[in-house]
């Protein structure tokens, strides 16, 4: 197969899935992890897509967001170590906060049944999730419900999240680096996550190693407001000091 060849298929992978893969693309061309990684710097120069950790994304993805039964598809392995990891910076006692998002919810699942919480959230499946364990007092906060994450956001919701004071936001994101932070594609929602992460004493990240470097259109917090950052092992160490250099615990899980 030409270069050329391989450079248009690995674009349209892209754009197609919303991500490409170093290690899986190098497997399906039969090349060398880094014959890919010059295939997609290439494609950079080019604008065709953005490098992140492991792979890359098609640069319109910067305004594009895919839905919630897409997302909870995608590294569901990962995503569950992370959400019982994060269960060990759950306080003795007090509130919290759960934002929407894939993780989140596995986290709010994982949450044992005996535990005794009052968790604040804006998303109705972590709220379902929550109100069938008997010792957690769930508040819903209201709001326009995005279709594509199933997140209540707007003036009700960033009002509600204004008048109140928790222990720990636990808080997804779409993207974060050490040079941009936090960023998600909805204004709507960015204001939402930015209000969670002002109404809570301490502000935990749950987020997979394919976050890093995604940048998304809008930025709702620097890394120095997270307390600790819980991921995955496709970390190394190198991108550990890093994003702890700008101010969070990084927790692998």
């Amino acid at each position: 197969m030409y270069a050329e060849e391989r450079l248009r298929l690995i674009a349209e992978q892209a754009r197609r899935e919303g991500r490409v893969d170093v290690a899986l693309l190098a497997e399906e061309f039969g090349v060398t992890t880094e014959t890919i990684r010059r295939d997609l710097s290439t494609l950079e120069r080019q604008s065709v897509v953005t490098r992140v950790h492991g792979g890359a994304i098609p640069t319109e993805r910067l305004g594009f967001e895919p839905g919630v039964s897409k997302r909870s598809a995608v590294m569901v392995a990962e995503k569950e170590r992370i959400a019982k990891a994060a269960l060990a910076e759950i306080p003795d006692d007090g509130a919290v906060l759960i934002d929407a998002g894939t993780t989140t919810a596995l986290f709010a699942q994982a949450i044992p049944n005996d535990r005794e919480l009052t968790v604040v959230t804006n998303s109705a499946p972590i709220a379902v999730t929550l109100a069938a364990k008997p010792q957690i007092k769930v508040l819903l906060v209201g709001g326009r419900v995005r279709g594509r994450t199933l997140a209540a956001v707007g003036d009700w919701t960033t009002g509600a999240l204004s008048q109140i004071y928790i222990d720990v936001a636990f808080i997804g994101t779409n993207g974060f680096s050490a040079k941009r932070g936090l960023t998600t594609p909805d204004p709507a929602e960015a204001a939402a996550k930015r209000a969670m992460v002002n109404a809570a004493r301490r502000t935990v990240v749950l987020a997979d190693h394919t976050k890093f470097a995604a940048d998304a259109l809008m930025r709702f917090a620097e890394l120095r407001a997270v307390d600790v950052l819980v991921t995955d092992t496709g970390f190394d160490a190198d991108l550990v000091a890093e994003i702890e250099g700008a101010g969070p615990r990084v927790v692998r899980a």
